[in-house]
């Protein structure tokens, strides 16, 4: 799905980020979070995420706005993290956001919606 990404310097970047219920964090790549203003040399903090490759010490970032399915958030935490070249993605929606947008995933149907 798409998501937009404003940063501190008011730049907006639109993703295609995989929804990832087995993602604890939203992951945008740290090219991205850099573009729109966003410190990954002075994070707000620094994230252990266990891969299939092991153990990445990622920074995490403050984006001024997060939109998607109608919803925006302001001042949200994301992980800067550049997923493999050749992804089909930019980067992941994890449970965090998921939850925040109150998401209803119905497998049978295919489909995803918010509740809120």
């Amino acid at each position: 799905m798409r998501a937009a990404v404003t940063g501190p310097n008011g730049d907006v970047l639109v993703l295609k980020l995989l929804v990832d219920t087995g993602a604890s964090y939203t992951i945008v790549p740290v090219e991205a979070v850099e573009r729109i203003g966003c410190d990954t040399v002075h994070p707000i903090s620094t994230v252990r995420i266990v891969s299939a490759n092991g153990v990445i010490v990622s920074p995490m970032v403050k984006v001024v706005r997060f939109s998607r399915l109608g919803r925006q958030f302001r001042n949200v935490s994301v992980v800067a993290h550049t997923l493999p070249s050749g992804t089909f993605v930019d980067g992941l929606l994890g449970i965090d956001l998921l939850n925040r947008l109150g998401t209803v995933l119905d497998l049978e149907r295919g489909t995803i919606h918010s509740r809120r």
